[in-house]
């Protein structure tokens, strides 16, 4: 698809969840530039009547108009923000239209799917991005910038929690036919931070899985997983995911002259907090919150005016699939499993930050938030 210079990317927003309703529609305010809210599919009447009302979008289409809209020249691009195993044929179909194509991660559940999406596009000449929001964040790119510079020495042992307890029961988190789980939903945070920090991609898994015997909420999906991966040069990443604890969402990178560490690195909704420490003297720098949504719908319709390949790829997206799989099939075995993951030559870099202001909490419709 060409699109012509200087007009606004025309999206659809597909999927009217919790992270579409608090985060998604409200950036479109501040990503206006280049970015143009059109156009909202969702199954539910009720969100498609007040949700259009509340953002003054009119055209308004089921699931099984889908296919319409993608043929109604209405469109550029779609935002797709519903279950992960809905991923492929949701972009695909976009793709075969000619609509550039931004999903949410995990990019898709499996391999195979992943590998469809890219094709779709390739061959149609339209545009994929996973919609890792943290490659255009400030501190997080501060932090790549800090470790490529050595201001830490090498970096050697990535350890990362990102945990909190889901209290929607009847959440789609927890339902493995959706790809559920805490690993396809949190724990893409954490594999995807520790490639960009290490800048390299992990050569082996070890991983276990753990649920509370006596917590029904875990009987389908893995309560917490505990993996380590092995990077070249016999680097280490640890990290631990869980929707049965308290909250908590950090990393710290240890180095051989001092370490990294970044409070709410995975938040969007909180201020961030980043400690250097090198030769026993700390430096305290503080984030503000900033609208990352709004970020990534920016560069995303940047790429597609001016005819770029984004950053994060689709092969950024299949990475981390590949190796959420590996973890599972780790964990079942009790074995380490070997990656043979696809080279990348350009990754996530300070000159990708976009800020953009933080919104207020917007008015939503039929969803619950999976957490307090």
């Amino acid at each position: 698809m060409k699109t012509k210079p200087n007009k606004k990317i025309r999206y659809a927003v597909v999927g009217l969840g919790h992270i579409a309703q608090v985060a998604v529609l409200p950036a479109f305010k501040n990503a206006k530039s280049n970015s143009e809210l059109v156009a909202l599919v969702s199954g539910d009447k009720k969100k498609l009547t007040k949700l259009g009302k509340q953002y003054k979008v009119t055209n308004l289409f089921s699931y099984k108009d889908y296919d319409g809209l993608l043929q109604s020249g209405l469109i550029d691009a779609v935002y797709i923000c519903t279950p992960n195993t809905e991923h492929r044929d949701l972009a695909v179909k976009a793709a075969q239209s000619g609509i550039h194509v931004l999903v949410e991660k995990p990019l898709a559940t499996t391999e195979a799917d992943c590998l469809a999406m890219i094709k779709a596009t390739e061959s149609t000449k339209t545009k994929l991005m996973v919609a890792y929001r943290l490659h255009f964040e400030k501190a997080n790119l501060t932090a790549i910038d800090l470790i490529k510079k050595g201001k830490i020495g090498e970096p050697r042992i990535f350890n990362s929690t990102f945990t909190y307890q889901i209290t929607d029961r009847e959440n789609i988190r927890l339902m493995p036919e959706t790809g559920g789980g805490p690993l396809f939903d949190i724990g893409t945070y954490c594999i995807n931070a520790s490639r960009y920090l290490f800048g390299e991609e992990p050569e082996e898994v070890f991983a276990m899985t753990a649920s509370h015997p006596q917590d029904d909420r875990f009987k389908e999906v893995e309560e917490m997983a505990a993996v380590t991966l092995r990077f070249p040069k016999q680097k280490i990443a640890n990290f631990i995911v869980s929707f049965g604890t308290e909250a908590s969402a950090n990393f710290d990178v240890f180095g051989t002259k001092g370490c990294l560490c970044l409070e709410n690195a995975y938040e969007y909704k909180e201020d961030m907090t980043m400690t250097v420490t090198v030769k026993d003297k700390d430096k305290v720098r503080e984030f503000k919150k900033k609208d990352q949504f709004a970020a990534e719908l920016v560069y995303f319709s940047d790429c597609v005016l001016k005819n770029k390949n984004p950053e994060p790829s689709a092969t950024e997206g299949l990475n981390d699939v590949k190796i959420v799989n590996a973890i599972f099939k780790s964990a079942q075995t009790g074995r380490v499993v070997s990656l043979k993951q696809t080279r990348k030559t350009i990754r996530a870099h300070k000159g990708q930050t976009i800020n953009r202001p933080a919104h207020r909490k917007p008015k939503t419709v039929h969803v619950e938030s999976p957490h307090n």
